[in-house]
């Protein structure tokens, strides 16, 4: 299997289309998979997105490592932002996670990890970004304005 050879590509995500023509198998084989928890993967609205490094994981092949720079090395700037909203519907979610899933398909060069977690019981919506600071930035001022509006 390959996953790619640029240094990107272990940032990279799938959807699981992509993967299942990867891995040869069936997209429902592969849903399958991540329903089980036997293969990570973010839910983005009502799709799935599975890391190449998941994949990697899964098949027990290893991601393309970045390439090495003795002299010159790359300087990558990460931060980590956590928004955490109470009395949030489902509704609410829902919003969230459109606007979420359009930013982080957006191809800016700078990757961008999320991932959502929804409490129904307590009704409580956490979102976890972690990428560029610029990138992370201008999601989180999506989701504020997505907010506002509800």
């Amino acid at each position: 299997m390959r996953l790619g050879n640029n240094k990107e590509s272990s940032g990279a995500l799938y959807t699981v289309e992509q993967v299942a023509d990867l891995l040869g198998l069936h997209v429902k084989t592969v849903r399958g998979y991540v329903r089980a928890g036997k293969l990570p993967a973010t839910r983005i609205g009502k799709a799935y997105r599975i890391a190449a490094a998941d994949v990697a994981a899964f098949t027990g092949t290893t991601p393309p490592a970045p390439a090495r720079m003795d002299a010159d090395r790359v300087r990558r700037v990460e931060t980590t932002a956590i928004v955490q909203v109470t009395a949030a519907s489902p509704e609410t979610l829902g919003r969230v996670e459109a606007v979420i899933g359009a930013a982080a398909l957006e191809h800016s060069g700078e990757p961008l990890r999320v991932h959502t977690f929804y409490d129904e019981e307590r009704a409580e919506l956490r979102v976890v970004l972690i990428g560029a600071p610029r990138r992370v930035a201008t999601v989180l001022g999506l989701v504020d304005a997505v907010l506002e509006q509800t």
